[in-house]
């Protein structure tokens, strides 16, 4: 007896009696599919039909889990069961599949949903203006009181460079001299500074709100002063008329930045009603919307800057009053009016939004598919509910072997430890992991961290199996004694591409390594033989390239933005002169080399060791997360190919409780 699938709009499964002997177990099976097909003809009529009965389908859903069941019996190598399985499997992942996003989304989000987050954090916005009015006018006093602050604040070789333009009658020169470079370049130099400084101002807001004064601090006594000196020169209209050209978008953004700043960190330091993790993540949120509407306006001021303001002075004065005016307005109309407007006409929306609840989600089921925005959102969820006894496991064992290489790879390059490098994240990671490669020994150290890495991937693999149960000192160590050789073998591809090549060549390899994504998960989850483990990883990887790729992207950015307070892609060290463009560690670290200036003349050092300890929390932080994502990415998969959960979804289809929802209904 053979089965076919016809390839028609019904998919509908059929018999076709070979000429051969047939046997009793052909004869029932052929009677199973003779007294179900009807059903299962008409359960796929009412799934592609567009109006159905919800009732009946439900009924219909659970008679084929009946039939599925007793297919996976006594048919478990033909074709029936298959059938049966592709049929709810298709069923239960259009049940979970998430709609696309849509322009007219997009659209909502700028004209409701951006102005409504304005609008709550409106009392913020408003502080950060006034703080920077504040600023300003301190910046202006002290130079009206001191003329030399002005070579303080923005330089003395700047101040003679612009009384020298003001004598030959271009005050504002400086904008032409950069410009000569080309246009372009300075777009890009200073459309990234510009997104450099709002975000170190929203960043800033997490460190008690501290971050974010110092910027708005700096920034308004740094106008303050520049608008004082031009005004003792008699040209404060002509320097008003020509900075603020790009200026009203530019100080505009950065002042609306840190009031971002002072909404993220309000919600660590005043959660109300809620817990502070509650809070944060609501203002954090809310912060990082106003952010994401401040990068036209960052784009804007770089454009303007480069291509406008360097012909101020061929510019009609009314124009340039033009442009101002119509770049004010704009902030005016979308950061104030707009929002008040949005507000008024939709309060039951604000009042919804500000009623937000957490759901109890405290469960976690792994034999279900997810789709990737929920793995990344489990993944973090789970690594912060079992922090502790990841933290209990690697405190002991994995922590402080990474700190004792560390240690030996700092004695062994002490003259490393000297220097400030362009991107400073980048060479201190090489030289405490090893892929230095200066030496014999950096190929050893390197392979110890290899294991070291597989051990935290193994604490997590561990975490994930054990889930529910008391954690045992005695069944960890027999579940790494098993298991280690195991899951290093199935990260040795991962690390090898990470180690071994020079970072431009890991941008080209990022592509290859879904390929890899999901061996280590396998060999650390999947209670098969060695062998077929290992060959499964590479098939479940393979099956699972794009959404491998697509949360590692989506892993990467993540990586990036949460970086940003230590390590901003733009924040280059010179070796001589200290850092070019600095971010928060780099004022911290500032402080750390100005106290041990006083003690030592090798006062680099400590603010390196303290950079080192701030990066090692971070990848391990970033690798436990990245193992959880592996491990809920592996069991997607093998319910995809073996349906292990599919049976017990199958008996909750259409049986939520509407009156009680209960911890199923959030998992």
């Amino acid at each position: 007896m053979r089965f076919q699938f016809l390839n028609n709009s019904k998919s509908w499964l059929y018999l076709e009696f070979a000429q051969t002997q047939s046997t009793v177990f052909d004869l029932k099976e052929t009677q199973f599919i003779e007294q179900n097909k009807e059903k299962w003809n008409r359960f796929e009529e009412l799934y592609q039909s567009k109006s159905r009965d919800p009732e009946e389908l439900s009924d219909l859903y659970m008679d084929i889990t009946d039939d599925l069941s007793y297919a996976q019996t006594f048919y478990k190598r033909r074709t029936v069961r298959v059938y049966l399985n592709q049929l709810g499997q298709r069923v239960y992942t259009g049940v979970h599949k998430q709609k696309g996003e849509s322009l007219k989304k997009f659209i909502t989000v700028w004209r409701t949903s951006l102005p409504l987050e304005i609008y709550r954090s409106r009392k913020n916005l408003l502080f950060a203006f006034v703080l920077f009015m504040i600023y300003f006018i301190i910046g202006a006093v002290t130079v009206a009181n001191d003329p030399s602050f002005a070579e303080q604040v923005l330089g003395s070789d700047y101040v003679a460079f612009t009384n020298d333009n003001i004598a030959k009658g271009k005050p504002l020169d400086v904008y032409t001299e950069a410009s000569a470079k080309g246009h372009m370049d300075m777009f890009v130099r200073i459309t990234t500074n510009n997104i450099r400084v709002a975000f170190i101002a929203f960043f800033g807001g997490f460190f008690l709100t501290i971050g974010a004064h110092v910027v708005l601090f700096g920034n308004g006594v740094m106008v303050g002063v520049f608008q004082y000196f031009f005004s003792t020169k008699g040209l404060l209209v002509t320097s008003f008329l020509g900075i603020w050209i790009h200026g009203a978008f530019e100080i505009s953004a950065i002042v609306l930045s840190a009031g971002a700043g002072f909404t993220a960190g309000n919600g660590l330091l005043f959660p109300g009603s809620r817990t502070r993790s509650q809070s944060l993540q609501i203002s954090t949120k809310r912060g990082l919307k106003i952010m994401m509407s401040l990068v036209p306006f960052l784009i804007a001021a770089g454009f303007l800057e480069s291509y406008v303001t360097m012909n101020y002075q061929d510019l009609p004065d009314w124009s340039k009053w033009a442009l101002i005016g119509l770049s004010f307005g704009l902030i005016l109309f979308y950061y104030v009016f707009y929002p008040m407007y949005v507000a008024r006409k939709h309060p039951e929306l604000l009042d919804k939004e500000e009623s937000t609840t957490f759901k109890p989600r405290t469960g976690f089921r792994f034999n279900v598919i997810r789709p990737i925005n929920e793995i990344v959102a489990d993944s973090f969820r789970f690594f912060r509910v079992k922090l502790g006894v990841l933290t209990r496991i690697n405190l002991t064992v994995t922590v402080p072997l990474m700190i004792g290489l560390i240690v030996i790879q700092d004695i062994r390059h002490y003259d490393l430890l000297l220097k400030e490098y362009w991107y400073d994240w980048a060479a201190q990671l090489s030289y405490m992991m090893g892929f230095c490669f200066i030496d014999e020994y950096d190929y050893l150290v390197s392979f110890i961290w290899s294991v070291l890495i597989a051990f935290l991937f193994l604490s997590v693999f561990f975490t994930v199996k054990n889930y529910g149960k008391e954690f045992e000192w005695r069944s960890f160590w027999d579940f790494a004694g098993k298991r280690i050789f195991a899951v290093w073998l199935g990260n040795i591809f991962l690390a090898f591409i990470v180690f071994a090549l020079s970072w431009e060549w890991l941008l080209l390899a990022f592509f290859g390594l879904p390929f890899f994504y999901l061996n280590a998960a396998t060999m650390g989850l999947d209670d098969t033989p060695f062998a077929k483990r290992f060959s499964k990883g590479f098939s479940y990887s393979s099956k699972n390239y794009g959404n491998g790729l697509l949360a590692l992207l989506i892993m990467l950015c993540i990586v990036f933005i949460a970086a940003q307070p230590i390590a901003f892609l733009f924040s280059i060290h010179f070796n001589a002169g200290g850092p070019g463009m600095s971010d928060v560690l780099d004022l911290i670290c500032e402080f750390i080399k100005r106290i041990a200036q006083i003690f030592t003349d090798d006062y680099l050092i400590y603010a390196n060791i303290f950079r080192q300890f701030v990066y090692l929390i971070y990848v391990l932080v970033v690798l436990g997360v990245l193992a959880v994502m592996m491990s809920f990415a592996y069991f997607n998969e093998v319910e995809r190919n073996e349906a292990a959960g599919l049976k017990e979804s199958f008996k909750k289809f259409g049986k939520r409780n509407r009156n009680k929802e209960t911890s199923v209904d959030f998992d």
